[in-house]
């Protein structure tokens, strides 16, 4: 039951949270400058002052921002996100045409920081103190500090020269040809994935030292318990619970981070719908996108923190 109060509470909070960005998102995207109306009109020619009022008075821009939002809110909570205001199609099918490029990359680069974390940050914590330490933690600080977007292109530069023949930009759906969809996702997903792998990895090796000097270990080495084991079963077992939390915050940044790295590969994802719609003051369209990534963001959290209570009941006491 007090498992079951703690996620109550939780789920509480996230509507909380997912009320709050909504009005962020709605209240930021206004204070873009440029006038949508205007913007839509400009090239014609033909434009005057009622044709202006007019077209303002169809998307509904005349009326108050709490008008507004209360309108857009209601429409959210029912399914309709609005239409998008340049092509006139419903924003979510609009959405559903680039967010899967994004989710795909998102959740490869989360997969590939996980698998290579893991046994990087073991190695981390076993050679503390040993010959080659120091080019192993040289390494993830490079790691850290190298921009995702700049790795992308000096990959792209030096790969293109030396095997022409690979396809690395553009998309193409896993369904049409996994080969080719996983061969044009990879360096992407490696660029996006290397802070985080990098950040993942002194993680586990900081919570693994510090693990090692708990009276538990200690304990266990005075019954007499080979050294592996102790490491494995006890150490990692408690060190793994702070690395799935972050891995959950750090899945939230990587679907941000996507949105950049989609632009260097030429990935039609959220990241081109997004600059489009900011470009072009398409409202709808930027009010969901925006709302997606982030409410994408909270659940993620929300999930880990399922999942830490569930790996420890005792955050729930």
């Amino acid at each position: 039951m007090t498992i079951l109060r703690r996620l109550r509470g939780r789920l509480i909070d996230l509507l909380v949270v997912i009320t709050g960005v909504s009005i962020l998102v709605f209240a930021f995207i206004r204070m873009i400058p440029g006038d949508a109306v205007a913007i839509m009109l400009g090239a014609n020619a033909e434009v005057t002052e009622d044709r202006i009022e007019a077209l303002r008075n169809r998307l509904g821009l005349d009326l108050p921002i709490h008008e507004q939002y209360w309108n857009w809110l209601t429409g959210v909570l029912q399914g309709d996100f609005g239409v998008s205001i340049w092509t006139g199609r419903p924003v979510i099918e609009e959405i559903a045409g680039h967010v899967w490029p994004t989710l795909q990359l998102t959740f490869l680069a989360l997969l590939t920081a996980i698998v290579l974390a893991i046994p990087l940050g073991i190695l981390m914590a076993r050679i503390r103190g040993r010959r080659g330490e120091a080019f192993v933690q040289a390494g993830s600080v490079i790691g850290l500090t190298v921009p995702p977007f700049w790795l992308g292109i000096l990959m792209i530069l030096v790969l293109s020269t030396l095997a022409p023949s690979l396809q690395l930009l553009g998309y193409v759906p896993f369904g049409e040809d996994p080969l080719g969809n996983l061969q044009r996702l990879f360096l992407p997903a490696f660029a996006l994935s290397l802070p985080i792998l990098a950040n993942l990895a002194r993680l586990l090796r900081s919570t693994l030292l510090e693990a090692m000097q708990q009276d538990y270990i200690r304990t266990a080495r005075a019954k007499g318990l080979p050294t592996r084991r102790i490491f494995y079963k006890h150490a990692l077992r408690n060190a793994i619970i702070p690395f799935v939390t972050s891995v959950g915050i750090m899945a939230g940044y990587l679907l941000g981070g996507a949105i950049v790295v989609e632009q260097v590969f030429a990935i039609p994802g959220l990241g081109r719908l997004i600059l489009g719609a900011i470009s072009e003051r398409n409202y709808p369209l930027l009010q969901a996108s925006i709302l997606l990534v982030t409410c994408t963001f909270v659940l993620v959290n929300f999930t880990v923190d399922v999942i830490y209570t569930l790996i420890d009941p005792r955050i729930s006491e």
